[in-house]
């Protein structure tokens, strides 16, 4: 029996300002777009049009409308079972990121392609470059250690004319490092993102996935199918989240001058402690650490730089100005 509609909020307040996806999704868009979403699409027990969240093959479908419909993405695709990423918040880490580059820039967000950003982890998806490459024009390199992942990536790249000449991926071919081997000699790189894995375990990241879903549901999921998917690469390491990042922390110093700002989510506050211990013992210059919300979903982003003010000045004067966009 269905409910009586409830009253949604005209915008996701939570969202950035620029995020193109604070408003409630209107389906009849989408499937204009990219009508394989409409079988997915049903009336909720509130007579709302949505997708079945729990159904990979309906999350699969919703993305690819809204790559096609607000980014200009004409094929997308990942292998079964990798990680489907939920647009709406990789589009705020690259807004936040994008803030975080104008305020070295008399708040002006640079654009264009000389700015360079490195997506460590791009994954199947591609998703980050895709965002930023539409939204402020800027040229990606990701960098992966799962060869079915970058193919799958590349794929991407090759059948959307818009992405050709301005994302290239490369093959990380020892887990054990992050940026060596894939930041070049005298190579620059304006900033850095990272998705980096949660999780410590797979039976960390399963309870993880089961707690997710009664959030949805509202009811204990004994048999958990993976709505988002990942690979293990993808949903856990040796040591988690905080071991990761603190990994790329202790790297990035031998990198300090590749790099204007580095950057990576940090999912759990908790972690936070062990992120900022691990940024004073390489001596970064400037820390900053940005909420993100989406939803009950509370996140942030963590920024390094060791560069301290007038090298970032010269930075931008050197690399930005003389082909800036204003």
């Amino acid at each position: 029996m269905l409910q009586p509609n409830r009253e949604h909020p005209k915008e996701k307040l939570s969202l950035h300002p620029r995020n193109r996806h604070r408003e409630r999704y209107d389906f009849k868009l989408l499937i204009d777009s990219c009508p394989e979403l409409a079988p997915h699409v049903r009336m909720n027990p509130y007579s709302d049009e949505s997708i079945n969240f729990f159904d990979p093959e309906a999350v699969k479908a919703l993305n690819k409308a809204l790559l096609k419909y607000y980014y200009n993405v004409q094929y997308w695709d990942i292998p079964p079972g990798y990680l489907c990423p939920p647009i709406p918040g990789r589009a705020d880490y690259i807004h936040h990121i994008a803030d975080l580059l104008g305020g070295c820039n008399r708040e002006k967000i640079p654009s264009g392609i000389q700015i360079k950003c490195l997506d460590v982890g791009a994954g199947a998806n591609c998703v980050y470059p895709i965002i930023g490459n539409k939204e402020y024009g800027w040229s990606f390199v990701g960098s992966e250690i799962d060869p079915v992942a970058l193919e799958a990536a590349q794929r991407i790249i090759n059948l959307n004319s818009n992405l050709t000449d301005k994302v290239a991926l490369r093959l990380q071919d020892n887990s054990k490092y992050i940026f060596e081997g894939i930041i070049e000699q005298n190579e620059r790189f304006d900033l850095s993102v990272c998705n980096p894995p949660f999780h410590a375990s797979s039976a960390e990241a399963q309870s993880g996935t089961m707690r997710k879903l009664k959030n949805l549901s509202g009811r204990k999921i004994n048999n958990p199918v993976l709505n988002f998917g990942g690979q293990q690469n993808e949903l856990w390491c040796e040591g988690g989240e905080v071991r990761f990042v603190g990994d790329m922390i202790r790297e990035s110093q031998r990198f300090s001058a590749s790099c204007l700002w580095f950057s990576t989510l940090v999912s759990r506050e908790s972690n936070l402690k062990n992120c900022y211990e691990a940024l004073r013992k390489v001596g970064v210059a400037e820390v900053k650490t940005i909420p993100m919300g989406q939803g009950s979903k509370i996140s942030r982003i963590v920024a390094w730089t060791f560069l301290n003010k007038d090298e970032k000045e010269r930075w931008v004067k050197e690399r930005w100005e003389p082909k800036l966009k204003v």
